[in-house]
């Protein structure tokens, strides 16, 4: 899957780097406690929250993560977009909800970029 897939499967909006698009995604992670996110991924995803603030774009790069959605439409301000530009990420947006936004990728093929245990 694409990003511009994920774009048109949530109806998100972009809001940084519409120059990679087409970067291939193949997992996900949905959380708002950045804890958990440096905790539980341990391959390559999708960021998934509704926290907005500077620690997600550094919790995103520490994780190599290509792509974050805000959902709930929570949206980025100017300095959490330049740090996410100069880092090569895109930030989408969602009206969406949390589960709404995990189900709908999930259901397209995303798979969950959570490792627990072995289990994914």
């Amino acid at each position: 899957m694409t990003v511009r897939d994920i774009i048109e499967i949530l109806g998100a909006e972009v809001i940084c780097r519409d120059d990679l698009l087409d970067t291939t995604v193949e997992r996900a992670f949905g959380s708002d406690m950045m804890s958990d996110v440096l905790a539980f991924v341990k391959e390559q995803a999708v960021l998934i929250t509704g926290l907005v603030n500077p620690q997600v774009i550094r919790t995103a790069e520490m994780m190599d993560m290509p792509c974050i959605i805000f959902v709930r439409g929570k949206r980025p301000d100017l300095k959490m977009i330049e740090m996410a530009e100069e880092r090569d990420m895109v930030i989408l947006c969602s009206e969406n909800g949390m589960f709404t936004t995990c189900g709908k990728l999930y259901q397209s093929g995303l798979k969950g970029g959570c490792v627990n245990n072995g289990q994914h």
